[in-house]
């Protein structure tokens, strides 16, 4: 009997001891910042790094911008606070281009919404914001240690400007420094960015030199030579990093990548004979023989003072922005007869060109300063372009379509929350590989995509 019990114990101990051995030990890597001090991170930038979304500032979007975001894991490795000057609430406030119509917007959300031809469809609505209901998102915010300085459209020359503190009651056009500037009419982003004596500092600088050109159709902006942009950035960068600092830098996407340029196809007058004909003999008798319309798709009209008339078809290699009257395109015949394509709302081929010149010297200048002060290189301009291929995150499809793609927010130019998180995911990798650090990626479960009513 006692034989029995000892051979039944024997395999009992056996295997106990067998899968208490084999039970796998995960051998979890901890955290740390390598080469760079994370003790005191600031951001400096323009639409991206603010948090700019559906054509507006608001104060989730400001909570999950791209700095805020890496500011929560660089506390994995001895960061700290990261303060914001945060808008009062999440309806938010944007600056319209269209400033005939009013000088602010509410971010664009998805609504159902009847058009010219009384169909009802869900499509991105906002709304006009007077002067006087703008007023609480114009006042400044108090405190004057703000890590966050990134301001949506600022431009390189703005950045060492005093006067781009000033309120928007004195005649400033853009009224998002005035918020937190350390002492509006006399501070600039760049002596505040100074003077927070950061140990790492994440830049984004550039773009809005050259997207405030493009998104105006080219006519309200002009873009400064490389010259002069790298001066500028030179001595933002030489200023911050003279005590040692590290930091990230990116380069600039390729216009062509966002919905807001793309959406709308320059040939996207798809016409029956009847009605390309009946476009010809309004044409033809007025001289302008050199528009002519086919059976099937056909270049919208713009205007063009060096064309014949000031007038003449778009052609391929140009593009028509977001921001273009859709209703009037559709029921008014908007650049086809009677009202042809106002400049405003397109890029022509001396336009594409002078902006994909600006990317290709800008990005050289980026590359070369990442480089100089030893920064860490995030490249988005190819990041950009694989996102229209598709990019797959945490087991979700994204990819550059409007509203659909779950990239880009309802403005077709910036992210959403969950296109800043995967934005900030290649920070994370590029900051990782040059200062030899461990920081986790971000899985943003509270950030948005395209909300649906």
């Amino acid at each position: 009997m006692k034989y029995t019990k000892y051979f039944i114990l024997i395999p009992f101990c056996f295997y106990f001891f067998l899968f208490s051995s084999c039970t796998p030990k995960l051998d979890i890597p901890t955290p740390h910042g390598g080469d760079a001090d994370f003790s005191k991170s600031i951001a400096i930038g323009g639409n991206y790094l603010a948090g700019y979304q559906d054509g507006a500032l608001y104060q989730k979007g400001q909570k999950f911008s791209i700095p805020a975001m890496l500011a929560e894991q660089f506390k994995l490795v001895g960061g700290s606070s990261f303060n914001q000057a945060l808008m009062p609430d999440n309806n938010g406030l944007g600056l319209n281009f269209k400033t005939w119509e009013s000088s602010f917007v509410s971010p664009s959300h998805l609504a159902f919404k009847t058009d010219c031809i009384g169909v009802s469809s869900l499509k991105p609505v906002k709304n006009f914001i007077s002067t006087a209901a703008a007023a609480s998102y114009l006042a400044g915010v108090a405190g004057n240690s703000f890590n966050n300085l990134a301001v949506p459209y600022a431009s390189m020359l703005n950045y060492s400007d005093p006067n781009f503190g000033n309120s928007f009651s004195s005649g400033n056009k853009n009224p998002f420094y005035h918020r937190f500037a350390s002492n509006p009419g006399l501070s600039s982003i760049y002596s505040d960015a100074l003077a927070q004596n950061a140990t790492f500092i994440t830049a984004w600088l550039g773009m809005e030199d050259i997207y405030n050109y493009a998104q105006s159709g080219g006519i309200t902006e002009s873009i400064p030579s490389a010259i002069i942009f790298a001066a500028h950035l030179d001595t933002i960068l030489a200023g911050l990093t003279a005590n040692g600092a590290k930091g990230v830098i990116a380069t600039i996407p390729d216009f062509r990548t966002f919905p807001y340029y793309t959406l709308v196809a320059w040939d996207n007058a798809d016409l029956r004979q009847t009605q390309a004909d009946s476009l010809n003999d309004i044409y033809m008798p007025a001289g302008l023989s050199h528009i002519k319309f086919n059976l099937g798709r056909n270049g919208f009209v713009i205007d063009d003072e060096f064309a014949i008339g000031g007038v003449r078809q778009l052609h391929n290699g140009e593009y028509i922005t977001l921001s273009v009257p859709l209703d009037s395109m559709k029921c008014q015949k908007y650049g086809l007869v009677f009202s042809t394509i106002n400049d405003r709302y397109a890029l022509d081929s001396s336009e594409v060109y002078r902006i994909d010149e600006a990317t290709n010297s800008y990005n050289a200048v980026i590359i070369q300063k990442a480089a100089q002060y030893n920064l860490a290189l995030v490249d988005m301009n190819a990041y950009f372009k694989s996102v229209i291929a598709g990019i797959k995150w945490d087991g979700a499809d994204f990819n550059a379509d409007f509203v659909s793609g779950g990239f880009f927010s309802l403005d077709g130019y910036h992210p959403n929350q969950q296109g800043y998180a995967l934005i900030a995911n290649e920070f994370i990798k590029a900051i990782n590989i040059k200062y030899n650090a461990l920081i986790p990626p971000i899985n943003c479960v509270e950030c948005d995509g395209v909300l649906f009513p």
